[in-house]
């Protein structure tokens, strides 16, 4: 049996492994090594100019800013997000009243329908999601305002995303109402193999809802969470960042650069400014980031597992 087992399990990783370094750390590779020189990404020549990009970066106001609203959306966004879905999920699995006849631990009343409706917005393109929105936030015709003025609002009339006060929230709003859905399902499956007869023994015991919530479903459920929570500010500091900016801010980025973030700073300087070694700097600088703020949720959120 254990001959030959290594040249097996080389020859099944080997092209995976070739190809994730191809497609995934020889870019890294190449993007560090342009940062140090003044590419344009129109032409195939450039000079190596050391570290005079990173300086330029330094001084930059509107990376600084970028940088800022990227934090801020790494912070907070899993936050709500999270603490959101574990609220639906723990309420359509566990949060029901005892009926008569049926299990002591159930979900509320139509809790089927609930996981349907809170997924419905992951069956929508992001670009779709931040489309409506636009629409929705529109001072003059959009769906809220006139939602406002009927309701006898009329004076209050928020220009929403023209606003520099108020664009970066409308922003992070329209990301927690697409992403919430995604996380109600995950920690749903998670709630679903827990096994009954702990929330039975907890009831016993005497233990409230929020009791058992933070004393048997969290802790059971904490691996899940602890990848969620990565993988959330992974896609507030990439992809769906950079569509709901793109797509629904003036500028885009605007007004006065109060929804830039790093990632569409980087597409703006590459592709707009043809400026592509700065852009790469940039993206180094968003790399280190994402990697920093996965070593310390990582880090934070290590504890003993549990098992049942």
């Amino acid at each position: 049996m254990q001959h030959g087992k290594y040249r097996f399990i080389v020859g099944f990783l080997a092209v995976p492994l070739g190809l994730y370094a191809l497609f995934v750390i020889w870019p890294f590779i190449q993007s560090i090594y342009y940062s140090f020189t003044d590419w344009t990404g129109l032409s195939p020549e450039f000079e190596m100019v050391g570290l005079a990009n990173y300086e330029r970066m330094l001084d930059d106001d509107i990376f600084w800013k970028s940088l800022q609203h990227s934090l801020l959306f790494a912070l907070l966004l899993p936050v709500v997000t999270i603490g959101l879905a574990l609220f639906f999920s723990f309420m359509i699995n566990v949060g029901g009243r005892r009926r008569r006849g049926g299990p002591a631990i159930t979900g509320v009343r139509g809790s089927s329908v609930y996981k349907i409706v809170y997924f419905f917005p992951q069956v929508l393109s992001i670009a779709i999601v931040a489309l409506l929105f636009a629409f929705a936030y529109n001072p003059d015709s959009g769906a809220i305002n006139s939602l406002l003025r009927g309701i006898g609002l009329g004076e209050l009339q928020p220009l929403w995303l023209g606003d520099p006060d108020l664009a970066l929230w409308c922003v992070m709003a329209v990301l927690v109402w697409s992403t919430t859905g995604f996380f109600v399902v995950l920690f749903s499956a998670g709630m679903a193999s827990i096994p009954a007869e702990l929330y039975e023994a907890a009831l016993l015991d005497g233990a409230d809802r929020v009791t058992t919530f933070f004393r048997v479903t969290l802790p059971l459920l904490w691996d899940t969470v602890q990848s969620g929570w990565v993988y959330m500010g992974i896609l507030a500091l990439g992809a769906e960042s950079f569509a709901v900016v793109q797509i629904m801010t003036t500028g885009p980025g605007g007004p006065d650069y109060s929804t830039t973030v790093m990632v569409l700073y980087v597409y703006q300087k590459a592709f707009r400014d043809g400026q592509a070694a700065y852009a790469t700097t940039i993206g180094v600088a968003l790399l280190v980031v994402t990697l920093a703020f996965s070593a310390v949720v990582l880090r934070l959120g290590r504890r003993e597992r549990l098992e049942y």
